[in-house]
């Protein structure tokens, strides 16, 4: 039996992915870093996309190729290094940084700015409520697709158009010179920027939901699984790029109106209060509460959905567990969570792009157990020094790493792991194993 979804369907699973993956740190990372990069906003915007769109989409297409799940993606790794690895991303992406972020930011832009004096308080409620709120979406996994794909996203996507085309029509300053690295190497800056959105771990996570909203649609076959995943992350991806693009210009045109700013929050709620008047900031709020909303629901579900995979705890509580969290971790602040997960970002990020690199090259591999061992042990030992130097700790005993003065040292010694995977063979006794089996 033939097996297909309505082009409606299809959009609709585009939208969805594209709801999760538009979160906090798309939102407020892209202004900021346009307007640093000044005239040389185009090279950075580039390299922002693509970490912040590229890679994500790379993840998605690999997810597909893979199988559809996490044990796809990692089967040539010990379970337990494999299971180690799911939780330390899912970690990071859910209760530890991602998901709290998306209520920070949500407070800080669409909140804050109503009140005159903004108390502790004020953040310990709104993120109650906020995370109350994610729980209750995420709680009936079948019905994601319907209740973000079909309702919030097309929201929240005609909220970004409007904005968009006023800043292309009715750009608020001229574009000035670049600063700091973005003066030198603006290419390269903007692709460690595109760190901060998370996305390549989202990736990881959202493929596996979308994968489950197909299947609750009646989609079994895996060559059907397959294209519409990858449809769903191309329409993510040019949504994703339609964004960062606004943003990025955003950011290179608000020289006066956001002078000063040190976050890109901070840069978008004064340009768009310049752009639209008073009105502005609860177009800004909309857009922003609803972005942040629908990825705090998929960052819980997914997170959710794992934790309960790896333990006798079931999806529901793993929901309330998580939710419960996010909700403390968000009480932080915004600006120190930025802080603490930076370093994180650079050790682990190199990793993920490696297990991607590793999945499209699979086949071609002599042995490749022993070349997803080898090469994940490389890129994480690497990044771990790159993740030092940004958390201030003295490795300049590393300098003669190429790429290392930008923040890659990991990516040569990796690349160098890989090519070496391909004249590692098997051994006799691992040969006859497999003859067995």
């Amino acid at each position: 039996m033939k097996q297909s979804l309505k082009i409606t369907d299809i959009t609709a699973l585009g939208f969805m992915l594209f709801a999760f993956f538009l979160g906090a740190g798309n939102i407020i990372f892209p202004p900021l870093a346009g307007q640093l990069a000044g005239d040389h906003y185009l090279p950075a915007m580039f390299g922002f996309l693509l970490t912040a769109v590229g890679l994500p989409l790379i993840t998605i297409i690999a997810i597909a190729v893979a199988g559809g799940t996490w044990g796809h993606l990692t089967q040539d790794l010990p379970k337990r290094a494999a299971s180690i690895m799911a939780v330390l991303i899912f970690i990071i992406i859910g209760p530890a940084f991602a998901a709290p972020r998306t209520g920070l930011v949500a407070y800080e832009m669409a909140v804050k700015p109503f009140f005159i004096d903004a108390v502790q308080a004020h953040l310990t409620i709104f993120s109650i409520a906020f995370f109350a709120i994610a729980m209750f979406f995420a709680w009936s996994q079948g019905k994601l697709i319907d209740v973000i794909g079909k309702v919030l996203t097309p929201v929240l996507f005609v909220g970004l158009v409007i904005l968009a085309v006023a800043v292309f029509i009715n750009p608020q300053d001229s574009i000035l010179l670049a600063q700091g690295e973005y003066l030198t190497q603006p290419l390269t800056k903007g692709f460690l920027e595109g760190y901060n959105t998370m996305d390549t771990f989202g990736a990881l996570m959202f493929g596996m939901l979308i994968v489950d909203a197909i299947r609750n649609k009646g989609i079994t076959d895996r060559a059907a699984t397959t294209k519409y995943l990858i449809s769903a992350g191309c329409i993510a991806a040019a949504g994703l790029a339609f964004v960062y693009i606004s943003l990025f210009y955003l950011g290179a045109t608000s020289s006066v109106v956001a002078a000063g700013a040190d976050n890109g929050g901070i840069v978008l709620s004064q340009y768009v209060q310049a752009l639209f008047g008073p009105s502005g900031q609860i177009v800004l709020s909309v857009i922003v509460l609803l972005a942040c909303l629908t990825t705090a629901i998929g960052l819980i579900s997914a997170c959710s959905e794992c934790f309960s995979s790896l333990t006798p705890i079931s999806y529901k509580k793993w929901v309330i567990i998580n939710g419960v969290a996010c909700a403390i971790v968000a009480n932080v602040g915004l600006a120190q969570l930025i802080s603490l997960s930076v370093p994180v970002l650079f050790a682990l990020y190199p990793v993920a792009i490696a297990l991607v690199a590793l999945t499209f090259i699979r086949k071609k591999l002599p042995n490749t157990k022993v070349a997803y061992r080898v090469v994940l042990l490389v890129s994480l030992m690497f990044a771990l020094i790159d993740a030092a130097k940004i958390a201030g700790v003295d490795v300049s005993a590393f300098s003669m790493l190429p790429l290392f003065e930008i923040g890659m040292g990991w990516l040569m010694p990796t690349v160098a792991a890989i090519i070496c995977m391909f004249f590692i063979g098997k051994t006799e006794q691992e040969e006859f194993t497999e003859e067995v089996a």
